[in-house]
Parts: structure tokens; sequence; C-alpha cells
């Protein structure tokens, strides 16, 4: 069995859990995911994504989760993000010989992308959450850009991807399609006010999104975004976000780094 624990947001887990789902299968091995309900996501999967039959879930709240604790001290071995990195090759992903080689009962504890998986079936939103999705991009016409902009604590996306330059990437997009319109996710309020200030009429949002990750709320509003940002033609993102990689990602959309 392998068992993974994913951390961090809701996109680092989807790709943590994506790259587990992926090593099992080359391994032949089961996959249980320990979901850690916490500050960081305080949502349950099921609560986002519909049920799956490809591997398992458990729900924990707490680090010190006796389920959890078991798991981990049984593990006949280990990896943290810093075995993960230290036994990657050039490509980013784990070493396959390496990969291959780790004992059964495997336990992972990581937010990193390691092995490589280039699709998102696993995750079905909830019938209420497309529902969501549906209304938010019926919305969008035929010439819809995506537009990502990380602030709070993600400091590479704040120092490379300025307002500016996303400014300056939306006029581009303008200029290239005078009906272009913009369907933005961001954590920063003040950023969607300037960016309203400058194409008046043509932003599209979750105006009264919760942008706590710590509530139920606010990660299915960061859902909704996700999968709106992948409905849309082109994304343009930030910098050193698996948000903005994976809402491009999922159906392989045109993705350009503001600032890049």
């Amino acid at each position: 069995m392998i068992i993974i624990q994913p951390s961090g947001g809701l996109c680092n887990r989807m790709r943590v859990i994506n790259s587990g789902w992926r090593l099992a299968r080359e391994r032949q091995e089961k996959l249980l995911v320990l979901w850690n309900c916490n500050p960081e996501l305080n949502c349950p999967f099921d609560a986002l994504f519909q049920p799956v039959t490809e591997f398992k879930i458990t729900s924990i709240h707490s680090v010190a989760d006796p389920r959890k604790l078991f798991r981990q001290k049984t593990a006949r071995s280990y990896l943290t993000n810093e075995d993960l990195i230290a036994h990657r090759d050039p490509d980013g992903c784990l070493n396959r010989d390496y990969a291959v080689g780790l004992k059964s009962n495997l336990y992972i504890f990581t937010w990193e992308w390691f092995y490589p998986s280039e699709d998102y079936h696993l995750f079905v939103p909830t019938d209420r959450m497309q529902n969501r999705i549906r209304e938010m991009t019926a919305r969008f016409g035929q010439s819809c850009t995506g537009v990502h902009i990380r602030r709070t604590d993600n400091q590479p996306a704040i120092g490379k991807s300025s307002t500016d330059a996303f400014l300056d990437s939306m006029k581009k997009e303008l200029a290239a399609d005078p009906d272009t319109m913009f369907y933005l996710a961001t954590d920063d309020m003040e950023e969607e006010r300037r960016l309203r200030q400058a194409f008046p009429g043509r932003i599209l949002s979750n105006q009264n999104r919760c942008l706590r990750r710590d509530s139920r709320e606010g990660i299915e509003d960061a859902l909704l975004d996700l999968y709106s940002l992948a409905s849309t033609r082109k994304i343009i993102g930030s910098y050193f976000s698996s948000f903005t990689d994976i809402a491009a990602d999922m159906h392989k959309i045109p993705l350009v780094i503001a600032g890049e």
C-alpha cells in the first residue's frame, strides 16, 4: 500500500494525489489518501468532489490523529519533500528506479508534484459545485480569457507577476480580440478593484467569494475559481503558482505567466 498525506492548498493536494495514484498504479499497489482538514484547507474531500473508486480517502482533523500516527509509524518507507527533491530526475519527477525500489507500505507526506500524471479525471466536482461552475461559465461567451492573480503569502508570485505585468498582458489580449472578456480569480480584492477600473465591463468574477482557507465556504469558492479558469480559452497566470498551473493543465489550454 501507498499512503499519501498531501499538504498545502487545494491544487497542491490535487497534484500530490495524482502523483500518488500514478505511482500506486505503476507499483500495482492500493492508495490511501489521508486528507487533513486544517487551517490550510479546512474542507473535507467529499464536500468538493464526488466519491472515487480508484483510491480510498480518510479525513483527519489533526496530525495527532491515531489513524495517521499508526500509518506513519508502521510504514516501511517514509518520504518527505526533502526526500522527493533529493531523488528527482532532471525533468522534476521522482527517479523511477528509486520509486519502484521503495519498500511496500510506503508513506509520503508532501505538497510536491513528484510523478508524471497528465489528467485530472479523478477529481469530479459534486453536483452542487458543478451547478455553480455551469452558472458562472455560462456567462463567458466565445472570447473569455482567465486571469489568476496570486498575492497574500506567495512572495515569488508577488515579485515576478506584478499588477502592471497583468495589465500589459490583458491589453494585448484586447488588442488581438476586442470582444475579449476576462474571468478573474484573485485572493486580493484591491487587485480586482484595479482591474475593474482598468477594464470596465470586461471583468467577470465570483464577487461574493470567501477568501478564508480555514473555512469550507472559502475552499468551495476556490474550487469554483479553479474550474472556471479551466473553462476559459487561455490563462494569464501567476509565477510559481500551482493554482495557475493546474487550471491550465486540466484542459491543456494556453498559459501565459505575467511578467515573463
